[in-house]
């Protein structure tokens, strides 16, 4: 895959969220006004000087720029994410927190010191004839997110998390936003392709997240099936059938448990 592919700059939110950037992480920060949209089920505001970062762009729904809003997204494959992430194991605490907000708020010196990053990946991406053009557009996007992990501690501190747990729950959060869940649902089975036992899987979930397993397998399925049932051209019984569900009857009460409402209802 070219360069150009791996890293796509826009100044508009237009497409987050769609199948054109589903493989993408967005880095999207406000440069004026504000944007109303949900994520994750909840109302949220982007406003001047903040970051967003999305890695789940299905997670967005209704974006409402406001008449004055601008904004800068960068979109990085996740290929290209992992070859530029530092050894650290911060980005897992960092992922977490942002599929919950994916919104920071920053303060003069992060919002400058942002703007010269996002600059600087911009102008690196325009050297087409850089010789060694592959290994300074991981070393800018590094540089990047470095910068982001410093801004989220610095909002909500540094956890010391065993690199072995840490490991061990992005790979487990890895299968899921792979889709996994819509074949397997039980933490058994992901605990064995660990290579740990369910109760040990549950344990590390809830020391990083403060959320057994269970409760990830079931947000990320959760949130699948709110998507596809706001798909009017989708029936229940074929969404029951891409998730594997013995029968409608069982997806009907899997949606009343969690999401409060029959299908019928939520599609209204």
């Amino acid at each position: 895959m070219a360069e150009a592919e791996n890293i796509i700059i826009k100044d508009t939110l237009d497409g987050l969220g769609t199948d054109a950037y589903s493989d993408y992480l967005a880095h999207a920060l406000c440069l004026a006004g504000s944007c109303r949209l949900k994520y994750n089920g909840e109302e949220r505001e982007l406003q001047a000087g903040d970051l967003m970062i999305v890695r789940k762009g299905k997670l967005v729904e209704r974006i409402r720029p406001a008449d004055d809003f601008r904004v800068k997204v960068i979109y990085v494959t996740s290929e290209f994410i992992v070859l530029s992430t530092p050894l650290s194991n911060y980005g897992v605490k960092g992922q977490l927190a942002l599929f919950r907000n994916p919104i920071m708020k920053l303060d003069a010196g992060q919002r400058e010191l942002c703007r010269r990053d996002f600059e600087m990946v911009e102008a690196r991406l325009a050297q087409t004839d850089h010789h060694f053009r592959r290994d300074l557009l991981i070393a800018s996007v590094q540089m990047l997110i470095i910068d982001f992990f410093d801004f989220h501690s610095h909002l909500y501190g540094v956890d010391n998390i065993p690199l072995q747990s840490a490991t061990i729950m992005s790979r487990f959060l890895n299968m899921l936003e792979n889709g996994t869940y819509r074949e397997h649902r039980e933490v058994n089975w992901y605990a064995d392709k660990l290579c740990v036992t369910p109760k040990y899987l549950s344990e590390v979930s809830r020391k990083i997240s403060g959320y057994a397993a269970n409760y990830w397998i079931n947000r990320y399925t959760v949130l699948d099936i709110s998507r596809l049932l706001r798909d009017k051209s989708l029936t229940f019984v074929c969404i029951s059938d891409l998730f594997g569900f013995s029968s409608p009857a069982y997806f009907s009460r899997y949606v009343q448990q969690h999401l409060g409402v029959s299908p019928t209802e939520y599609r209204g």
